[in-house]
């Protein structure tokens, strides 16, 4: 597990690779236009953008909403940001008039992305509550 010291912080410089996610690195907001699910993520540290840019790729986020019918997903880059944003193309099961679950709604997809695993250095972890693994 974690490495943390009697305060819960971490050591500013600790490089050691862990696994956590994504929600402890970064965090998102969402929106959705009929079909089409709009994420956008941002690392709370802006160092951790260019990890985070090897991991969170379009092939891999479509993987996350294959089982919500995801057609295809685009990554647009914004570095001075720093932030990724997604679109992901036939997600929302018809959109909010066409579906009929019971939230049609791109917001709380956004939770699907950010409980993505990534592998950051320890030192971009939030202190509170992480369940970090080396």
């Amino acid at each position: 597990m974690t490495n943390q010291s009697a305060s819960g912080a971490h050591s500013a410089g600790d490089d050691t690779i862990v696994t956590v996610l994504l929600h402890e690195v970064a965090h998102g907001r969402a929106g959705d236009k009929g079909n089409r699910l709009n994420v956008s993520i941002m690392p709370y540290d802006p160092d951790a953008y260019a990890i985070l840019a090897t991991q969170l790729t379009e092939a891999r986020v479509l993987d996350l909403y294959a089982h919500r019918g995801a057609a295809k997903v685009r990554r647009f880059d914004l570095p001075k940001l720093p932030a990724f944003n997604f679109v992901i193309d036939d997600v929302l099961e018809g959109g909010v008039n066409g579906a009929l679950n019971l939230d049609g709604h791109g917001k709380s997809n956004s939770f699907i992305l950010l409980g993505m695993p990534v592998q950051v250095p320890r030192r971009f972890v939030k202190s509170h509550g992480s369940q970090a693994q080396s």
